[in-house]
């Protein structure tokens, strides 16, 4: 989402990084860039401009401080202020050992039914005992979707009828309670397509009904400066404590993601990233600006690896991996996501690779499709794929024995960088790399605010 104003913003902090001293003049130019930059990503006026003010009053007579020149330390400087103007520390709502309510709240088209599936996932998978609520009258067959929801997630939905008054729904929820309890209850409240008085009225009638312990406002990351106003109306009228971001892998400009904090003064706690029920993470300021930056994003590679549970090369040696690892191995991958997201994910590959650059997801289709082709014993053994085996595969899996011939030496190719990987880590396997990633989560490590980085000096 943010490609556009990352590439403005790495281009001219590129130029300053050359420079031992920083100028008055040189400085002002910059930030008048900056400020145009975020302007053109639909970032709220205000916050451009005051982002731009703070930048500068820092920035201006900074000279070199131990090995970093002036132009880096201007690349430590705007990193910081994303950050802070992003929320600063990530936040989490802050549930009890029972009794919260959350109130999910927002315009028709924000994704606010699906993102109250997403975040009864998101609370199940950690051991909450989850009920939703299906409080949407208005909309035609918004019960129905959070139902159909509910049963993907599996957790119970409890459906507000038509005509039903908060007096009745809250009466509903205690006689569920008592018969089936749950420490967790999400509310899909009416969207609005515009701040309409009469359904305020009857949200703010429901919320003073349910005593929700949490009221999040889910922002489409497409609405722009549209969403910052509504985001301010739904404040006044039901108190927000917190900010969903929907649609971050989208293409909008980033906008209202970065405004939508500093203007409502509500933490982001959730960031929509793709229509999949686990497609919904927690928000990190620090780890949005740096793939603003090009800086990438580790900790989130990790964590995807984490998720996808690839555990089976922690112990396998190189001579020991055969093409029923790869083939494993690729499915676990594929459930990171798509390779040219997490690819985004390492610093500075957005900017080394070349315009245009894409994975074609239909050759990891194609590699899996032609080792599911072969016996078991063929994939434990590659070595007995003779000429009339790889025919035979070939067949079976819709393609030429060419296409076989180069999966079997790309088998080989993997096998050698194993092997160099774990001599690097101590011929103890891929447990070092693992070991690697569960140290760099466990401790943060030397932090951009401690050592500017240096952006990319090339898109090639």
């Amino acid at each position: 989402m943010f490609e556009n104003l990352g590439n403005k913003l790495q281009d001219i902090l590129e130029r300053l990084q050359r420079e031992k001293t920083l100028t008055d003049t040189q400085v002002k130019a910059a930030m008048r860039e900056i400020r145009m930059a975020l302007l053109e990503a639909d970032v709220n006026f205000g916050v451009a401009k005051e982002f731009v003010a703070r930048v500068s009053e820092k920035a201006v007579g900074q000279e070199v401080l131990g090995s970093l020149d002036a132009g880096q330390m201007v690349v430590k400087l705007v990193h910081d202020e994303l950050i802070q103007t992003l929320g600063g520390e990530s936040k989490q709502p802050v549930l009890k050992t029972e009794g919260n309510v959350v109130f999910m709240v927002g315009l028709q088209g924000a994704g606010k039914t699906t993102s109250t599936g997403k975040l009864a996932k998101f609370y199940k998978e950690k051991g909450r005992r989850v009920l939703l609520i299906a409080a949407d009258t208005q909309r035609p067959a918004a019960r129905e979707q959070l139902r159909t929801l509910g049963n993907q997630v599996g957790v119970p939905v409890l459906e507000v009828a038509n005509g039903e008054t908060p007096a009745q729904t809250r009466q509903r929820l205690n006689e569920f309670q008592q018969t089936d309890f749950r420490d967790l209850v999400i509310v899909d409240t009416a969207g609005r397509l515009q701040i309409d008085e009469n359904l305020m009225d009857q949200l703010a009638d429901l919320q003073t009904a349910l005593q929700p312990t949490e009221t999040l406002l889910v922002v489409d990351a497409m609405t722009g400066q549209e969403a910052l106003s509504v985001a301010k109306t739904f404040d006044e009228r039901v108190n927000l404590t917190g900010l969903i971001i929907t649609k971050m892998d989208g293409d909008a400009r980033g906008g209202a993601a970065l405004s939508a904090r500093f203007v409502t003064g509500k933490p982001i706690y959730f960031a929509g990233t793709s229509e999949k029920l686990t497609g919904l993470e927690p928000f990190y300021p620090d780890r949005v600006a740096g793939r603003i930056l090009g800086m990438g994003d580790v900790l989130g590679l990790i964590e995807r690896a984490q998720q996808a549970d690839l555990q089976s090369m922690e112990t396998k040696k190189a001579e020991e991996f055969d093409l029923e690892d790869l083939l494993n191995q690729l499915r676990q991958i594929r459930k990171m996501g798509p390779l040219g997201d997490l690819i985004k994910l390492i610093p500075g590959m957005s900017r080394a690779l070349p315009e245009g650059f894409s994975i074609d997801e239909k050759q990891i289709h194609k590699i899996d499709s032609m080792i599911s082709s072969m016996t078991l014993k063929e994939r434990r053994n590659p070595k007995i794929l003779n000429a009339s085996r790889r025919k035979r595969i070939a067949a079976g899996a819709g393609t030429q024995v060419s296409e076989i011939n180069k999966l079997v030496k790309m088998h080989e190719q993997m096998k050698d960088m194993m092997k160099m990987l774990q001599r690097m880590s101590g011929g103890k396997g891929m447990g070092g790399m693992g070991k690697l990633g569960a140290g760099m989560k466990g401790g943060r490590g030397l932090q951009p605010s401690q050592m500017p980085p240096k952006l990319p000096n090339s898109r090639r």
